[in-house]
């Protein structure tokens, strides 16, 4: 997964790229494309937060049963259970930070496709400052 959406990331930025140097890219089905994307990464990274805060239940769990108790053997389950969180939660913050890219994106396609359709003025892109 993440090959695939660093390499997605950059595919866009190459086609937002082409079209502000020749005009020739046909935004309309880029914008779908990547709307469709956007969706597919959204629901990864649902995915990815449930099993995040799920396994760091179970970790925080089992560390206050170990505090608790003194088995030795909690240990064990502990360590397994850290060896688990920490890529998942490098997975989770790679799917969010390349989620919130993509919406940047497609704000930025759509200015483009605004700018090149000469649209009425009344029609502003959203912009965060």
């Amino acid at each position: 997964m993440k090959k695939r959406i660093i390499a997605y990331l950059n595919y866009v930025d190459k086609m937002i790229e082409q079209e502000e140097k020749d005009g020739n890219t046909d935004l309309d089905a880029v914008m779908k494309n990547h709307l469709t994307q956007i969706a597919f990464f959204a629901h990864e990274r649902l995915i990815h937060l449930i099993v995040t805060v799920l396994f760091a239940l179970g970790t925080f769990m089992t560390l206050f049963t170990f505090i608790l108790s003194s088995d030795v053997m909690l240990v064990i389950l502990l360590a397994l259970l850290m060896v688990l969180l920490v890529p998942y939660v490098m997975h989770y913050y790679l799917l969010e930070n390349g989620v919130q890219k993509m919406y940047n994106q497609y704000d930025k396609l759509l200015e483009l496709s605004v700018k090149k359709e000469n649209k009425d003025s009344h029609y502003e892109v959203f912009k965060v400052e």
